[in-house]
């Protein structure tokens, strides 16, 4: 989730799912953001795709469990486009949202995914 913060500067501050865009960050801090991302976009999805392997676990767990369907997914983008997921790079990261954003049109309204898809993008950006 992104968060704007006016501090007694009269600074905004931005963290955008987990990254502080007033600071550096790297290629690694995007893909980190963009699990993040999904997986709290795709909560209601992954609670029901992910209902008996969550069976017996608090919400903590459950979450990981979901962020690491998440993960593999996001691996996956990353191979199919050339790129490396442990060593991602600016150009690895466009084509790996372009392929989110497919697959979440089949879920979300498309002005949500617009919104999370351009948050994310202009971190790529700014790299």
């Amino acid at each position: 989730m992104s968060d704007s913060k006016l501090t007694c500067e009269g600074i905004i501050m931005a963290v955008i799912y987990g990254v502080d865009t007033q600071k550096p960050y790297s290629a690694s801090d995007v893909r980190d953001a963009i699990v993040e991302c999904f997986t709290q976009a795709h909560d209601e999805v992954l609670k029901e795709e992910l209902k008996d392997s969550g069976r017996g676990l608090d919400s903590e767990e459950f979450y990981q469990i979901k962020k690491l369907n998440v993960q593999q997914l996001i691996r996956q983008y990353f191979k199919e486009v050339g790129g490396d997921y442990e060593k991602p790079t600016k150009e690895s990261l466009v084509p790996v949202c372009d392929k989110l954003a497919e697959l979440a049109s089949h879920y979300r309204d498309p002005k949500i995914i617009i919104k999370h898809y351009s948050e994310i993008i202009q971190l790529v950006h700014n790299l």
